[in-house]
């Protein structure tokens, strides 16, 4: 039987960043922004310095760093796999990736109708609430 694939994953270079962060700020999580100042970039703050509201989906997580995204965005991408990337430049204005020389970046590949089939519900909700339910509004 075939497992899920992620909804999201990271390259080799996001995951170094990620570790770079980490020793630098402590534990992070990531917030996919869906436009306006930062463009559609993800986002990482440190654990917790990120209000996810009740609507959220939670993704997945990279190297034990949440990973979430709005319900409105993840309607838009729930056919698709989040690959974190790294590029050179300047991050988010409020990300912590920000000042490094080094940007995180959103790539995406469709999931293939057999993978869609395996993939699980959301998972929706603030970080102490991982209860697995639709979204209001009904499936995405």
């Amino acid at each position: 039987m075939n497992s899920a694939p992620a909804r999201v994953v990271a390259t080799a270079a996001a995951l170094e960043l990620i570790g770079q962060l980490r020793r630098r700020h402590g534990p992070v999580m990531f917030f996919q922004s869906g436009g306006c100042c930062d463009g559609s970039a993800p986002m990482c703050y440190p654990d917790g310095e990120f209000a996810v509201s009740d609507s959220d989906v939670r993704l997945g997580e990279l190297d034990g760093a949440p990973f979430y995204i709005g319900a409105g965005q993840f309607a838009y991408w729930a056919h698709t796999q989040l690959i974190i990337d790294v590029v050179a430049g300047n991050g988010g204005m409020f990300s912590l990736d920000n000042g490094t020389g080094q940007r995180f970046l959103t790539r995406s590949r469709l999931f293939s109708d057999e993978e869609l089939q395996l993939l699980p519900a959301p998972v929706t909700g603030a970080p102490t609430d991982f209860a697995t339910r639709p979204p209001s509004g009904g499936p995405l």
